[in-house]
């Protein structure tokens, strides 16, 4: 479960159908046999970083055990960090884990029973926030060079680069970029999410007001404590957090497993908003064209986490 060499790592993985994002809650009801060992080893470690598996998602139509499991996995997936253990009176376990840190998948390493070797999957990856850092690096280049004219990206006539206003100007230039971005994938969403209630309900009655009102972060949780709907608390959470609206987006809409996995291996926000900007739009036409969602709204959106 530690490091091999830097940046790489030989982690315990559970295939689910769907990938998991950064920060986003996810409860599970551990009943295996090979996962509840794996939840019982990690319940012996220090809480901490450390207690985590890796999510994959398996391509659709694939059986992980019937086929080479590097086939049938993507080769992206999201540490889970447990946070909760509850274990349940049959020996399985409820738990509750969140999004951690985004990998790529090296190699799958099968369990062998002759070996004493866990029985779950175990996968060789490596991290990708230095893919990360690059990416978003490269996103701000490229918004810096859209954005804004050349003369206004180095110094004036007569000054040194250390002098000249262009390394804040652009600064400026590619922090709104990135702002203007965020508010109209936070738009999009917030219509998106009426949309559906909407079309659930069969009337506008029940257009959830606290989810428009996120959009301002002028909403407040309901009278006598009672808790606001979870989207819109979700969106206030990640008002000013263009990353976090991003994974909430991507975890909350009603996307494919191929949609959701291209959010998830896309590793700039920029470009990950800019992604979900278009599928939001596709969604908007698709919902006002056939009328119709494939799920309840209940099922929307999941809790997200700042840690």
């Amino acid at each position: 479960m530690g490091e091999s060499v830097p940046g790489r790592a030989v982690i315990p993985l559970f295939p689910l159908g769907t990938p998991l994002f950064p920060g986003v809650v996810l409860p599970l009801q551990i009943f295996e046999p090979r996962y509840r060992r794996l939840i019982a080893e990690l319940g012996a470690l220090p809480e901490g970083p450390e207690r985590r598996f890796g999510v994959v998602a398996i391509r659709q139509g694939w059986e992980v055990e019937q086929v080479a499991p590097a086939e049938a996995l993507f080769d992206v997936g999201c540490t889970a960090v447990l946070r909760l253990i509850s274990p349940r009176p049959d020996g399985g376990y409820r738990v509750v884990a969140v999004g951690g840190e985004r990998f790529r998948l090296l190699d799958v390493l099968l369990p062998d029973p002759d070996s004493g070797e866990p029985p779950y999957l175990r996968a060789e990856v490596e991290w990708l926030v230095e893919e990360e850092a690059a990416e978003e690096a490269a996103g701000d280049s490229e918004a810096a060079g859209e954005g804004h004219p050349p003369a206004l990206t180095g110094p004036g006539p007569g000054k040194d680069a250390a002098d000249g206003p262009g390394d804040d100007v652009v600064t400026d230039v590619v922090r709104g970029s990135l702002e203007l971005l965020a508010g109209n994938v936070r738009e999009l969403f917030a219509r998106y999410v009426a949309d559906v209630a909407v079309r659930q309900s069969g009337g506008v009655g029940a257009l959830p007001e606290d989810v428009l009102a996120a959009l301002t972060g002028d909403g407040e949780d309901g009278e006598d404590g009672a808790e606001a709907d979870p989207t819109a608390s979700a969106l206030r959470e990640v008002s000013d957090d263009a990353r976090g609206l991003s994974w909430l987006v991507a975890s909350a809409a009603l996307l494919t497993t191929e949609d959701r996995q291209a959010l998830l291996a896309e590793s700039a926000t920029r470009r990950r908003l800019t992604l979900e900007s278009r599928l939001l739009r596709r969604e908007l036409t698709l919902l006002r064209t056939l009328g119709a969602v494939p799920v309840p709204l209940a099922q929307f959106a999941g809790p997200l986490t700042p840690n």
